[in-house]
């Protein structure tokens, strides 16, 4: 694990690309060394509505959320969520550049005794090398 979910707001497709985002975030997560990579996946939600400030719709967010299973001090998740979060911004400078846009990034630990799960991607990986 770790499950990367973006929300971000409607006018961002219009900013940047977001599946590119997607698999820029993926990249910088496995790229820590930190996380399986069976067990990385990155999705991204389109906010139907949002009211953002001072409610200029011209505003427009990206909030990156990393759940994670528990267990990797505090050290190693700084670092992870500081790698992932500086990919994010390189990726968004552009559009950060040129319109208000607020980026965040929460890393928070999942309860392992209430998070049961199963899966075959593990099955299905081609072998490094």
């Amino acid at each position: 694990m770790p499950h990367i979910s973006l929300d971000y707001s409607p006018n961002m497709d219009e900013r940047t690309d977001i599946a590119a985002l997607c698999d820029v975030l993926r990249r910088a997560a496995i790229a820590t060394g930190v996380f399986p990579l069976a067990g990385v996946r990155v999705r991204a939600i389109r906010a139907a509505h949002v009211s953002i400030a001072d409610g200029d719709p011209a505003h427009g967010y990206v909030d990156i959320a990393v759940r994670l299973r528990e267990g990797r001090d505090l050290a190693t998740r700084q670092a992870a969520a500081q790698a992932i979060f500086a990919a994010a911004e390189a990726h968004l400078a552009p559009a950060m550049a040129r319109f208000s846009i607020a980026l965040s990034l929460e890393m928070r630990d999942i309860d392992a005794a209430l998070s049961p799960r199963t899966g075959t991607i593990r099955d299905h990986l081609k072998p490094e090398g």
